[in-house]
């Protein structure tokens, strides 16, 4: 296997993980403990993540804020300095070019992208900066994150950092050091449960890995429970979910487009026809209701006996006991119970649309 490695690859192989290519990382799909342990883990005590192959990129400059409204559709006016929103960056067709969390921060504005999309941003946000006094700095490789999740989370960083944790609300950030090293940590996560992300230097990896991981401490979580995570937490995954043929209010994130915002972003015309002549189609959820079959990511989706699409996402969900997942159905044919066909491998498996998310047991505080 040969691919970009995360500050934590060398942690990763001495605890026996089962390495994997994705997104053009070398990355652990599980460890010796399994997928379906992991999960457990998650939802019950304190597991922790290796995201480093995540993007990020600088905002710096006077129009910093005005910029990062101009290309991602949510309300970065909205925020206060040291909070944090979920939005993403559109096409002018509404479309998603990727979704990305907006970090703000007194003098500069972070975002947040997906791995596999870091190249295919990064020029898309160059493109837009012309005549914007505005600096922009991919500072993708400066940075090195760990996802702390579970409801144990805020004890064990706790015991590590004095900054009060419960004081950090959820998407809101402090500057602060954990373990020794400097950092900052934000209250958000992908898996339906309360957790930290912290964001520090590469040359503190080893520091914080050994830190965070470890008897007493936690569990190291691979790329499978991610997965099975935030697809019981109802969390859409980029190239899925939601892709450059979707947009916001069919893949049912129309509360992160703010078209009244007094920025005319990139796809807002768009979005404003598109809830004008009303959405066509909607992302829903279903579990299988025949046994012994798992969908999977691609699977031809039938609506009576009609093929309407592909599972988007798809899997055993650990905690809710079912295979579930994702797909794209015309808006009349959404409500929960409403019957439908996966093709699993040549065979016709039942199915029936449930709401999401599937999971609904989370420790994560909105509050």
């Amino acid at each position: 296997m040969s691919g970009k490695r995360t500050p934590f690859y060398n942690l990763h192989v001495s605890l026996n993980a089962k390495m994997t290519d994705f997104a053009g990382f070398e990355m652990p799909i599980q460890y010796p403990t399994g997928i379906t342990k992991e999960h457990d883990i998650v939802r019950t005590g304190v597991g922790v993540f290796d995201v480093s192959h995540m993007g990020e990129f600088e905002i710096t400059g006077p129009d910093r804020n005005a910029f990062a409204n101009r290309v991602t559709c949510n309300d970065v006016g909205a925020l206060v300095d040291g909070q944090a929103q979920y939005s993403a960056l559109l096409a002018e067709d509404g479309t998603f070019i990727d979704d990305c969390l907006v970090y703000r921060f007194d003098d500069k504005i972070m975002m947040v992208v997906n791995a596999a999309n870091v190249e295919t941003d990064w020029k898309w946000l160059v493109v837009k900066k012309s005549g914007i006094n505005v600096r922009l700095r991919n500072i993708s490789y400066d940075v090195a994150l760990l996802a702390v999740q579970g409801p144990k989370s805020e004890g064990l960083v706790q015991s590590l950092t004095k900054t009060n944790l419960s004081q950090i609300k959820y998407y809101h950030f402090e500057t602060c050091s954990v373990g020794g090293v400097d950092c900052f940590i934000s209250r958000t996560g992908y898996t339906g449960e309360d957790g930290f992300e912290l964001y520090f230097r590469p040359a503190d990896a080893e520091v914080m890995g050994n830190t965070l991981i470890g008897h007493g401490r936690g569990e190291p979580i691979g790329l499978g429970a991610r997965d099975s995570l935030r697809l019981e937490a109802g969390y859409p995954l980029y190239g899925n979910d939601i892709d450059d043929t979707v947009n916001p209010y069919e893949a049912g994130l129309g509360w992160i487009v703010k078209l009244d915002k007094g920025a005319p972003f990139t796809g807002r015309t768009a979005l404003e026809a598109v809830k004008r002549g009303d959405v066509k189609r909607n992302l829903v959820g279903f579990r299988m209701t025949e046994k012994g079959s798992i969908p999977r990511h691609g699977y031809d989706v039938y609506l009576k006996g009609t093929r309407v699409d592909t599972v988007r996402s798809g899997g055993f969900g650990p905690s809710v006991g079912e295979a579930i997942g994702t797909t794209y159905l015309p808006t009349h044919s959404v409500d929960p119970g409403t019957a439908i066909e996966i093709d699993c491998r040549g065979n016709k498996v039942k199915a029936e649309v449930v709401k999401m998310p599937f999971y609904k047991g989370g420790s994560v505080k909105k509050a």
